[in-house]
């Protein structure tokens, strides 16, 4: 039997190309998918720019056909360009992409139809099981047929259905693209609309030559701050690798944070559904349920990850969920996240009043945040049982154990310590009413996490 327990993750698959992933594992991971979704109608298959994309998505409907599945391939795509042909099409799906890792890097992000996620728990590590144990392809089957159809126009007018732009005020918006799909996407997604876009990295290249393709790292963003104070831009959008997430950088430059966005976000869709129920994650700022409950709406708090936020907008029916990650759901999604969905969001926000951005952002954040802290520490549930223990003697701190450890403090300020599912490290995301007060509980756990 294989060991492919390095190459199948917690949501996806992922691997060095050549080295852990290459066409014949993908082919024999197609056909145990196929064999899991036989009675769905068909995949259909999405894959990013990387210059191995291509030849595994191949590999992958080869696999498929020959257990007798019909396939329609859509050639480059976003992921959340995935799920709307998963979603409209009404198919199981497979995107083919690393998102943000590097060159060498590639991997498949697996749907059931409806862009229903599909995780260890929900058939991943049924397909695994399958595909280490080398079952043979199925006996006399006739193979599946393999379409080729090209769905952005298709997934264009179906976003720009959601959120309405043609009114806006006439807006200059920088996108850095980091060579990712954003580059395919966004000139369909913006063309014939009053916005002026100013391209950067736009082509296609998987090597991503500029920057990594990860806007959540300060590092990654400084060229495009710098682009829109050099151009007098209204606003910035950077892209990941894939484009399903989206940052925001405002007016000046500066970084507006996830949190807020998940909260303009929310009150937009509330406005067309009110009293829904609005997810967040329980490391997204204590502003996103403030302003969801001030606005009407139900806040619900969950794990990190998206399959925690998708089963619970499912079991809820929640109109919107936003993590810290910059990742956004929306129910009109299939409950999928789409970052060029928010982005419309937040544009169409600016381009019905007259503020600038910075204004209008600054009326959902509400406190000052640490952003992540990672400590390499060899025994995570030793130092956080330690932190545990320092803080829950005292009077007036609560701790719950949701996802990691969450310690509210009596000040209003907040932590929570989290282990990484895949390195040695744990994660520490501070909450509190100004900078000098989050820079004090940062000390003070980290020094017993790195004692």
């Amino acid at each position: 039997m294989r060991d492919l327990s390095g190459v199948f993750k917690a949501y996806d698959i992922r691997g060095v190309v050549g080295e852990q992933l290459d066409a014949d594992l993908v082919r024999d991971i197609g056909a145990a998918f196929a064999r899991q979704v036989a009675d769905a109608g068909g995949i259909v298959i999405g894959h990013d720019m990387r210059a191995s994309s291509p030849g595994l998505a191949s590999a992958f409907a080869e696999g498929a056909t020959r257990e007798g599945v019909d396939v329609v391939m859509i050639g480059l795509a976003s992921t959340d360009m995935l799920y709307f042909a998963s979603g409209h099409l009404n198919l199981p799906g497979a995107m083919f992409t690393a998102s943000h890792n590097p060159a060498k890097y590639n991997g498949i992000k697996l749907c059931r139809a409806g862009a229903a996620p599909v995780g260890q728990e929900t058939g991943l590590t049924e397909i695994q099981r399958a595909v280490e144990a080398q079952t043979p392809p199925s006996e006399g089957r006739t193979a599946g047929r393999l379409e080729t159809r090209d769905m952005l126009t298709e997934y264009v007018a179906y976003l720009h259905k959601l959120v309405d732009l043609s009114g806006s005020r006439p807006l200059k918006v920088v996108v850095d693209a980091g060579n990712g799909m954003g580059g395919h996407t966004v000139p369909a997604m913006f063309d014939g609309l009053p916005i002026e876009i100013v391209p950067m990295y736009f082509e296609l290249d998987g090597s991503f030559p500029n920057h990594e393709a990860n806007p959540l790292d300060p590092k990654n963003i400084v060229d495009l701050q710098a682009k829109v104070r050099e151009v007098g831009a209204d606003a910035g959008l950077a892209f990941d690798g894939d484009a399903d997430r989206c940052f925001v950088v405002d007016e000046r430059g500066e970084p507006v944070p996830p949190s807020a966005v998940t909260a303009l976000v929310a009150v937009r869709e509330l406005k067309k559904d009110p009293g829904g129920t609005v997810i967040h994650n329980l490391i997204t700022s204590k502003a996103v349920p403030e302003i969801v409950a001030e606005h009407g709406g139900k806040p619900v708090r969950t794990r990190v990850g998206h399959s925690f936020i998708k089963a619970e907008m499912a079991t809820t029916d929640a109109i919107f969920g936003g993590e810290h990650s910059a990742h956004y759901y929306f129910r009109d999604f299939w409950r999928a996240d789409t970052g060029m969905l928010a982005a419309l969001h937040v544009l169409a926000a600016l381009g019905e009043q007259e503020r600038p951005l910075s204004e209008l952002t600054a009326e959902y954040s509400r406190y000052a945040a640490s952003g992540e802290i990672n400590s390499t520490v060899e025994d995570q549930a030793g130092r956080m049982n330690a932190v545990k223990e320092s803080f829950s003697q005292r009077s007036g701190v609560t701790v719950d154990e949701l996802d990691g450890l969450t310690v509210e403090l009596p000040s209003g300020g907040w932590f929570n310590l989290r282990p990484s599912n895949t390195e040695p490290l744990l994660r520490l995301n501070i909450e509190a009413a100004d900078d000098a007060a989050v820079a004090a509980i940062r000390d003070e756990v980290l020094a017993i996490v790195r004692a």
